[in-house]
């Protein structure tokens, strides 16, 4: 959606709120020994308390409020009562959600307790590279440069990314135009981002695939050459300048 009037701004910042502060307070709560149910049920809750509707459920019916994936899990995780958390398990929760018409997404992985299997170093390449993406977005500038940036940046870091899962526009439903916000330069592609434009900009770094691959159950993503997989999301706006941060609440980044 592009944003033109006051109320639009508002609803999409109520919205982006919502699910900013279900992310943050879900991985407050994620701990050793609880399912993965657990901890998508309590996302649930929060975001019924603050009005909002899960966006994947509403969407496409996916089975869960927020996906929720763990270890070699790429994306799309769904929550289960037989998933239990361990110390030092390499956790992404992603949650979207609509409130009053508005649509925000945001995400983020993790590594719960202690990093005793060393997935912190994936994890703030991930942070770090979208901090920068997001950084040199505004009015004008081509998506598949951006997408060069992220890509280019995860080289660096010893990484990957995944080539197939993208970031999209997002505000009046899930996926909007432009549907591909992808982490890396499509030289076919040869739009630019509009100023005013709301956007769900995300990395997928990766230590080993490029392509995410759906399993048996319909929804979970693995990578096609195994390994882990860092992604971190924030809903945005496009400006002549800085973008502004809708989820900046969800505390990613402290």
């Amino acid at each position: 959606m592009s944003i033109s009037t006051e109320n639009e701004r508002i609803g999409m910042q109520e919205a982006s709120d919502a699910v900013a502060i279900t992310l943050k307070k879900m991985r407050e709560y994620a701990k050793p020994g609880i399912s993965t149910k657990e901890l998508d049920d309590y996302g649930g809750e929060l975001l019924t308390q603050l009005g909002a509707r899960s966006a994947p459920l509403l969407t496409y019916n996916f089975p869960g409020f927020t996906c929720i994936s763990v270890n070699e899990e790429a994306a799309h995780g769904i929550p289960s009562a037989d998933k239990i958390l361990k110390e030092g398990d390499l956790v992404n929760i992603d949650v979207s959600a609509e409130l009053n018409g508005f649509w925000a997404d945001n995400g983020g992985s993790f590594v719960l307790g202690q990093d005793i299997h060393g997935h912190g170093k994936l994890v703030e390449a991930s942070k770090e590279i979208l901090k920068k993406a997001i950084s040199n977005i505004k009015g004008g500038v081509r998506i598949s440069e951006i997408g060069r940036l992220i890509e280019t940046e995860a080289k660096k870091a010893g990484y990957a990314v995944i080539k197939n899962l993208t970031g999209h526009g997002v505000g009046r439903s899930l996926h909007e135009e432009p549907h591909e916000i992808a982490n890396f330069c499509d030289r076919y592609n040869t739009a630019r981002f509009k100023k005013n434009s709301v956007v769900a900009i995300e990395t997928f770094i990766s230590t080993r695939s490029t392509i995410a691959e759906t399993q048996a159950d319909g929804w979970t993503l693995l990578g096609n050459k195994g390994g882990f997989v860092a992604q971190h999301e924030h809903t945005i706006m496009v400006t002549g300048g800085q973008p502004v941060i809708f989820t900046a609440q969800n505390g990613i980044w402290d």
